[in-house]
Order: structure tokens, then sequence, then C-alpha cells
């Protein structure tokens, strides 16, 4: 049986759009301090570019130029006393 395809994420409307080779300094701040915060609270790369209306690579690069510890790909390693 297959899985189920993911589901996309829409841009959120303060985003939509702004993607730009010379973004509005005020909105690549707001869009950055967002990528940060989502991180940190759990989001991952694809859905922070889906909801940021921006490329998989531009929030990586973002999360680099903040210095933000990035948590490796995949799914969580099961302690043995959780399996």
């Amino acid at each position: 049986m297959p899985y189920p395809p993911r589901p996309q994420l829409r841009p959120l409307p303060e985003f939509r759009g702004t993607a730009s080779p010379r973004p509005d300094p005020a909105v690549q701040a707001r869009v950055e301090t967002f990528i940060v915060e989502q991180y940190e609270a759990g989001r991952s790369l694809r859905q922070l570019a889906e909801l940021t209306d921006r490329s998989f690579s531009a929030v990586r690069n973002i999360l680099t130029r903040r210095q933000v510890h990035r948590r490796t790909s995949g799914a969580a390693v099961l302690r043995e006393s959780d399996r």
C-alpha cells in the first residue's frame, strides 16, 4: 500500500510574492526572524520554504547566516529504552 502524498503548504499571506533578487530589507528581516523561530520550534526546512515562498536552499542559507544549528536529516534516532 503506497503512502499518501505529502500535503503542500501554501505561502502565508504576509510572505506571498515577496521573494525577489532585491527584497525589501524590512520584509527580509521578518522572513528571517520567522524562519529562525519556526525552525527552532520544530518545523522542517521544506515546510518553511513553502510557508515563506522561498526555495529550500534560501531557507538553508538564512539559517546558516544566522548561525542556527541545524538538525540532522531523517527521523529521530530511538534510544534502546524507547524501542
